[in-house]
């Protein structure tokens, strides 16, 4: 398995319960495709560099893991069709 690092940024208008609810989802993708979560940082509302989506706020969530890369794949295209994420980017971890 490879080493991956995954920046989610959610809508800033969400609950803290449906932002919850939606780092979950994340976190049984992962696992759901035999994938391992090794952290997760929430860094919470910051203000974002320039504006995505009408939104000038992002609540950011890191979340560092192990898979195959299959699962970047799908993470990837379930991040897409997902309205509440705003922004995603997934990285290889070379540490």
């Amino acid at each position: 398995m490879v080493k991956y690092e995954g920046v989610f940024i959610l809508k800033p208008n969400m609950e803290e319960e449906e932002n919850k609810s939606q780092i979950e989802r994340i976190k049984e993708i992962i696992e759901g495709n035999s994938g391992k979560i090794d952290k997760i940082d929430e860094w919470g509302q910051r203000r974002l560099a320039y504006e995505i989506k009408k939104n000038k706020e992002g609540y950011y969530t890191i979340i560092n893991f192990q898979a195959e890369a299959d699962l970047i794949k799908e993470l990837d295209r379930t991040s897409k069709i997902n309205d509440n994420i705003i922004r995603h980017m997934i990285i290889r971890d070379e540490n």
